[in-house]
């Protein structure tokens, strides 16, 4: 196996690890699923974080997670993916700041998926991907920096919401 071939797989192996773990957070939100709060449960812990309305921006946090990580699993749209999982994360990453271990609520696992986003935005889908059997839909070397400037404003939207809405009583 030549190092282009090894390379497609490594991207493969990180595009359903990252995909994968990513969509099935989201469906904790979204749906419930793998013991999570469901959507009117993670709006209620949104709620509570400064997120308002709650069951908005859960909904919206439950899609850039679930469409963004089966998107990149698939390496479909991979720009778009990666855009809605980093933009994502970025937030999530806002709300666990205080420290960096996931284990004391800590950045680790947002700044993880961001990562791997990242690489996969910068990256491309590689040869084993439905964008690959598409002929790179999306391949024109501006889209990736563009995905990345999208996902960053985003974020930085919906953390900006946040402070304002913390500051405000519910």
């Amino acid at each position: 196996m030549d190092t282009s071939s090894l390379q497609d797989l490594a991207l493969l192996v990180l595009r359903l690890g990252i995909g994968l773990a990513l969509a099935a957070h989201g469906a904790q939100k979204l749906f419930g699923w793998f013991g999570g709060g469901g959507l009117d449960g993670t709006a209620t812990a949104f709620d509570s974080m400064g997120f308002r309305p709650g069951k908005v921006n859960a909904a919206l946090a439950g899609l850039g997670e679930t469409g963004g990580g089966l998107l990149i699993a698939l390496g479909l749209l991979t720009p778009l993916g990666g855009l809605a999982a980093l933009a994502t994360m970025l937030v999530a990453g806002s709300v666990h700041k205080r420290t960096f271990f996931a284990l004391n609520e800590g950045f680790e696992l947002s700044a993880l998926y961001a990562l791997g986003a990242v690489v996969v935005i910068l990256g491309g889908p590689g040869a084993y991907s439905v964008d690959a059997a598409l002929g790179y839909p999306l391949a024109a070397t501006w889209i990736p920096f563009a995905a990345l400037a999208v996902a960053v404003v985003a974020a930085l939207g919906a953390i900006s919401g946040r402070k304002a809405a913390l500051k405000v009583p519910a």
